[in-house]
């Protein structure tokens, strides 16, 4: 079984677009919950273009009160800006279940690319080892490349979360090879005993086929799943993901 973490990173994008609350993202959240979800998401980023400080105190009640997981991921290396207190800042504040470092620059869209690992390991070490002091599960966003594993694996990582973007691309065109590249990079995290999550591009449409490929822990989707919603309901669409990360694939 496969976790489904609902980031609701864009819920928070259409409530900033006017003054006031609406979408509540407590309720979004409370209801992916109430439906299935195991836990929430959130990307917080400098410009504040979606969630914002206070969102994060919000949800780690939530989360705490209905008891599944918060993420929180984000550029550990950001720092404070106007009223964005910083990454690490925000997370030693509320402390969330797990915490996924990504690789994002300060006016980057969205996610599309993971860390090279073998060359920022010395900058990233200190940062595994903060959060493994605070109890805090440790995430690195990395690409599907063999070396890149091996090397989060070498310097302590709880899991890796592998970036999806190509293979939502190579399902939509039929792409075999890329997928049998995402194929051997899973298998190669199971033989090393490396946990693994995914996220970016997955949908409705593609998810099964991902989740045939090997064991993955849990898959963060936003964009997709908030964009299903507005066509199908949203706890339709939570039940529609529930249905296939809970398949015996």
């Amino acid at each position: 079984m496969t976790n489904l973490s609902v980031n609701v990173n864009k819920v928070a994008l259409i409530r900033n677009s006017r003054k006031g609350e609406v979408p509540c993202i407590e309720n979004f959240s409370r209801i992916c919950i109430q439906n299935g979800a195991k836990g929430i998401t959130v990307h917080p980023r400098p410009d504040l273009r979606h969630i914002r400080p206070y969102d994060l105190e919000l949800l780690s009640k939530v989360t705490n009160e209905l008891d599944v997981e918060f993420n929180i991921e984000g550029n550990p290396f950001e720092g404070s800006s106007g009223d964005y207190p910083g990454f690490m800042n925000l997370v030693e504040n509320f402390i969330p279940t797990q915490c996924t470092l990504v690789p994002d620059a300060s006016d980057q869209l969205t996610s599309d690319h993971g860390w090279n690992v073998l060359t920022e390991k010395k900058r990233l070490t200190p940062i595994i080892q903060q959060l493994s002091s605070l109890k805090i599960r440790t995430v690195l966003f990395i690409d599907h490349d063999i070396d890149q594993l091996e090397a989060a694996k070498e310097i302590g990582v709880d899991r890796v979360e592998i970036y999806t973007g190509p293979f939502a691309k190579a399902f939509k065109d039929n792409d075999l090879k890329v997928i049998n590249d995402y194929q051997e990079a899973i298998d190669f995290t199971k033989s090393i005993n490396l946990e693994l999550n995914a996220g970016h591009d997955l949908s409705l449409l593609n998810l099964e086929k991902f989740l045939s490929l090997g064991d993955i822990e849990e898959v963060s989707i936003g964009h997709a799943l908030v964009s299903e919603a507005l066509i199908s309901g949203l706890s339709d669409t939570i039940k529609n993901y529930i249905k296939l990360t809970n398949k015996k694939l």
